[in-house]
């Protein structure tokens, strides 16, 4: 039996990746049910300050067509505890990138004020979006 009953991860997912797989492979095995949020590509500029390679209707369609996703939402604030009023999630899972950082530990504390476990997933090593794209411009 799964840990958790509803998983919620979010993402750019731009120029998917073994990576993004990998969190989402993972993220699924420990919940019965599995919601992505993709960022939409004015959130990624928000806060990236810079424009996803591929546009967001196809990172939506590319997420939303993996076996491990049970449902995909368009990710339009940064806010976790905006998506979790909504969604209503048993557990957050982000990469271990971010544990330990200022925003995460605040993340961490407001959801165990509301029940919600926030579980950070190994991140893969040797790739990323950022690296696929300054091979790309080499």
């Amino acid at each position: 039996m799964k840990k958790f009953k509803i998983g919620y991860t979010t993402g750019v997912f731009d120029m998917f990746h073994i990576g993004h797989l990998n969190i989402l492979k993972r993220a699924k095995e420990q919940c019965e049910y599995l919601i992505v949020g993709v960022s939409t590509d004015e959130t990624v500029e928000s806060y990236k300050h810079k424009t996803p390679i591929i546009k967001f209707e196809e990172r939506f369609a590319i997420v939303e067509a993996i076996k491990y996703v049970d449902k995909v939402v368009p990710q339009k604030s940064m806010n976790k505890m905006d998506a979790y009023k909504e969604l209503k999630f048993d557990v957050l899972f982000h990469g271990s990138d971010w544990k330990g950082s200022e925003m995460y530990d605040q993340i961490v504390k407001e959801f165990s004020e509301v029940g919600v476990e926030v579980v950070f997933l190994p991140h893969t090593e040797g790739i990323s979006s950022t690296l696929i794209r300054e091979k790309a411009i080499k």
